[in-house]
């Protein structure tokens, strides 16, 4: 297997890739499973300017696996992520700045990883955060473990989108309330034997537990994952590249000034491993 150079960036999560064009995204034989393996490793890959088109990017990541097709958008594989008001989904985008896992609200399996590339640019915010949801679970206390390996959450659309509209009307509400919820472990026990935790935006309550000692207990787990020397922030510059493992990181948007142009482009490899 080709080898590919890395540098660390975090204790828990993140490394740079250091010797990777173009040409190698495109013809490397090798570089897709030195990649996945290196993925699994550092749980998210940076590329600095490495300057992949839209036919570039959707190529190399259907070498790693298939893709999810976003079927309102001009290229299927790539969800652009902005606040332009011809954006399909800009409403929905504003609570991207809370910490989430993609997928947690899907009838199948969330995506086994996303892969995120920088088109424009904010002078100021709009950095990409990660932290490990493997680590969160490594860092909880034994009888935390044994306890939290029976409880159960609830996850809405409801509750992320009212992070971003908290007096929402009644039209918004019946459509998020027309969305499905689900019912996932906190505690989720991959096929690799690891166990990560599963939380973020769209948890609403943990079954069987009242209100606000539900909502103690998931902020509090949040807080504990997120501190600043447990998470990766990335300051994107344009043609900069990065993949995350979905299944066992939580990632959000920082803040920027919204009425500045900033557009992403996103691909998403399509998971096999149902949250259990």
């Amino acid at each position: 297997m080709t080898a590919i150079a890395t540098k660390k960036l975090g204790t828990y999560v993140g490394a740079e890739v250091l010797d990777v064009d173009v040409d190698r995204l495109l013809h490397d034989e090798d570089l897709p499973g030195a990649c996945t393996a290196a993925l699994e490793e550092h749980g998210v890959l940076v590329f600095r300017e490495v300057h992949a088109d839209g036919a570039t990017q959707v190529a190399f990541c259907r070498r790693l696996g298939e893709l999810v097709r976003f079927t309102r958008y001009a290229v299927p594989e790539i969800m652009e992520i902005s606040f332009d008001p011809d954006n399909p989904n800009a409403e929905y985008f504003k609570s991207n700045d809370r910490w989430h896992m993609d997928g947690s609200l899907d009838a199948g399996p969330p995506p086994r990883a996303s892969v995120l590339s920088a088109r424009v640019v904010t002078d100021e915010g709009g950095e990409t955060e990660f932290a490990s949801t493997y680590a969160a679970y490594d860092h909880l206390a034994d009888d935390e473990k044994q306890r939290y390996a029976t409880l159960r959450v609830i996850h809405t659309f409801e509750a992320t989108q009212r992070l971003s509209y908290p007096n929402p009307t009644p039209e918004q509400l019946a459509e998020w309330r027309s969305r499905p919820s689900r019912e996932h472990p906190l505690v989720w026990t991959h096929r690799s034997g690891q166990r990560s935790l599963v939380f973020g935006a769209t948890a609403s309550r943990v079954v069987g537990l009242d209100e606000d000692e539900s909502r103690a207990l998931l902020d509090d787990l949040e807080h504990r994952a997120t501190t600043p020397d447990r998470v990766l922030r990335h300051s994107w510059s344009v043609g900069d590249m990065v993949i995350w493992d979905n299944v066992g990181l939580i990632h959000r948007a920082c803040p920027f000034d919204r009425t500045k142009p900033r557009v992403m482009h996103r691909s998403t490899l399509i998971g096999s491993e149902g949250i259990q």
